[in-house]
């Protein structure tokens, strides 16, 4: 009771402190005082997502309750501020429910339930371990592959690991008598590794492949940065992501290897779980097919003329009408509705910033740490800075909030690079150093949690992977980027 009610103040006495520091330090006739009090909102809001007294969606909420109340956050100058009805402080709070980045999300929470009502993300999981599970290796291999297919779909690396990868993956180690009190290292210790970190890569290659990565795209967008699309942010991504999820499974052979290389068991295993579940269904054969035609769309946005919220609400009503789900599950999907309210709310509330003036106000203030830096330099600072940030937040979420406005602002002042590129350069690795904690991103605690890997040996490996994943994106991307970015832009 008592860590609660420290968890529940602490928001509160943030609000509190920054709202001392705008009346003791802060300039008003550069920001008015109803633009302190949401910058003090706003830092309380962040506080909250990372402390979590109350579900992280409430708290949201509560946010733009506090900032509607005070009529804060739509002002865009001073003399605009003093003349905000009730109805224009109501309406600006409720308009990340209408954007399209807040649905293709939601809606591609519903497309998982596709895959597992269909049985589809099963069978493709069992297949690949039957084809490459007979050694140690291919097994490693197999889970990460089908990650990798489900990552486009599933917006949820949570939803993922959870409701597909674990099951199969945990199901393995007890046939060689290897358990978390029992033998971990025989085989149990690699999968769980191989699985933590191989979807730390698949959620970076997509922009579909972690529910941050569209958000951090919509925060940069509202702080005046132009952002890419779902292909942009595919490419943008590619080389490196194809080297990491070809070398992931090999170095953590090397790194943290199994006792046991290879046993026939395992593929006899699967190929019995395959012929419980029998032949391929109806289902699971017209969820494949929508899943083509979703891929193929996003892929071609441009093309078609079709933005890819549009893409993914069509999928939700392919799969209700070819009844692979039906509209009580949509309705009953709660994670799917809550992330909805989350994110419309954190959307509404860092637009607020850029409202307000604070990013213009931070950005005047930190030119001079970077204008007289090599651009180079000063680039590579920045990254460093946002890669050691992930430390500091359990929740992706939560990490973009706080800092994908403030780090546009600052790319505005890296002379020699464009904002666009230094954006997409910081953002484009957000799933891949989710590896560094064993608290990072949403599944991180499903593998960690397993008990196959010792609280010591997460942190070490998060260290040593990060290091070398880093390595390889700045060798890799900097220069691709460098010349991709007309194409990609």
């Amino acid at each position: 009771m008592q860590t609660n009610i420290i968890k529940l103040s602490a928001p509160i006495f943030t609000a509190l402190f920054v709202l001392a520091l705008a009346f003791a330090f802060a300039d008003f006739t550069i920001l008015s005082l109803k633009a302190w009090i949401f910058v003090s909102i706003f830092a309380a809001l962040v506080v909250g997502l990372i402390l979590e007294p109350l579900p992280p969606a409430f708290i949201g909420v509560i946010a733009i309750a506090v900032a509607v109340l005070f009529k804060v956050g739509p002002a865009k100058s001073a003399a605009a501020d003093a003349n905000i009805s009730s109805a224009a402080a109501i309406n600006w709070g409720l308009t990340g429910f209408s954007n399209a980045v807040v649905w293709l999300i939601f809606a591609s929470f519903m497309i998982g339930i596709g895959y597992a009502n269909s049985g589809l993300g099963k069978r493709i999981a069992l297949l690949l371990v039957k084809k490459l599970g007979k050694s140690t290796l291919g097994l490693g291999y197999a889970i990460a592959f089908a990650d990798l297919i489900l990552a486009p779909f599933i917006p949820s690396n949570a939803a993922r690991s959870g409701g597909t990868i674990y099951p199969i993956a945990t199901s393995i180690p007890a046939m060689f008598d290897s358990f978390p009190d029992k033998n971990p290292r025989k085989i149990g210790s690699y999968l769980a590794w191989v699985s933590l970190a191989t979807t730390c890569i698949s959620s970076s290659i997509f922009l579909t492949g972690q529910a941050p990565n569209p958000l951090a795209l919509n925060l940069v967008s509202s702080a005046g940065v132009k952002v890419v699309d779902w292909m942009g942010w595919f490419l943008a991504f590619l080389p490196v992501g194809i080297i990491l999820f070809a070398i992931t499974p090999l170095l953590t052979y090397f790194i943290y290897p199994p006792e046991i290389k290879g046993s026939p068991e395992i593929t006899k295993w699967a190929s019995d779980e395959l012929d419980k579940i029998g032949k391929i269904t109806t289902k699971e054969i017209i969820m494949l097919c929508i899943s083509i035609a979703a891929l193929i769309l996003w892929i071609g946005s441009k093309a078609f003329s079709i933005n890819a919220t549009t893409t993914a609400i069509l999928v939700i009503i392919a799969m209700i009408l070819c009844k692979i789900i039906s509209w009580q599950d949509f309705l009953a999907n709660k994670p799917a509705w809550n992330v909805l309210t989350w994110f419309a709310t954190l959307v509404t509330m860092a637009g607020g910033l850029k409202n307000v003036g604070f990013l213009d106000y931070l950005s005047k203030n930190t030119e001079s740490l970077l204008v007289h830096l090599q651009p180079t330099l000063a680039l590579m600072i920045l990254l460093v800075v946002f890669c050691l940030l992930r430390y500091f937040f359990a929740s992706g979420t939560a990490y973009v909030t706080a800092v994908a406005g403030v780090f546009a602002t600052m790319a505005t002042k890296i002379t020699g690079f464009s904002p666009e590129f230094t954006m997409i350069f910081l953002l484009a690795p957000m799933g891949m150093i989710s590896v560094l904690t064993p608290y990072g991103t949403g599944h991180s605690p499903i593998w960690f949690a397993s008990g196959y890997i010792k609280g010591s040996d997460f942190w070490r490996l998060g260290a040593i992977f990060g290091l070398i994943y880093f390595i390889i994106y700045v060798l890799i991307a900097y220069p691709y980027l460098s010349f991709m970015q007309k194409y990609i832009f």
